[in-house]
């Protein structure tokens, strides 16, 4: 019988399935869930960004976007505060309390990505998180190359 080999595609998408489902579950007892775990670690890497802006990074709809966010408000997570360049726009930003609630969710990502990479050696980690790294910014730089690159 032949075997397969998964595709690059099925890998990634595997890879990350696996490594959501353990932290779903080492986060389990925290007031955190998964979505507002996400959603704070993205706006602690671009604070100041508008709400549309965090729901098309996490893939979701804004309504659903505007109830994780006001989920994270009532904890006193992140605070919204009005666009100075778009008065119906709400930029986000982190409160005090978002600190130790990051730190934990550290401390859970580090250990992850220790079991993840358990038998890959220093060298092949940095090897595979660049390659990572640069196939993200291929595929972002995209539809800018794509566009440009059209005929008209």
């Amino acid at each position: 019988m032949k075997t397969r080999k998964d595709s690059l595609g099925f890998l990634l998408a595997d890879v990350s399935r696996l490594m959501r489902h353990a932290f779903r579950q080492r986060l389990e007892g925290s007031s955190l869930t998964l979505a507002q775990a996400r959603a704070l670690i993205y706006v602690s890497r671009h604070e100041g960004m508008r709400q549309v802006e965090l729901a098309d990074m996490l893939e979701i709809q804004p309504i659903s976007l505007a109830r994780l966010i006001d989920q994270l408000a009532a904890a006193k997570l992140v605070e919204r505060r009005a666009d100075p360049a778009d008065r119906r726009a709400y930029q986000l930003f982190l409160r005090p309390a978002a600190a130790a609630h990051l730190a934990a969710i550290e401390q859970v990502a580090t250990a992850i990505r220790a079991d993840a990479l358990a038998g890959i050696n220093k060298q092949q980690a940095d090897t595979l998180l660049f390659a990572l790294n640069t196939m993200r910014d291929n595929l972002t730089t995209l539809p800018r190359r794509n566009a440009r690159e059209k005929p008209e």
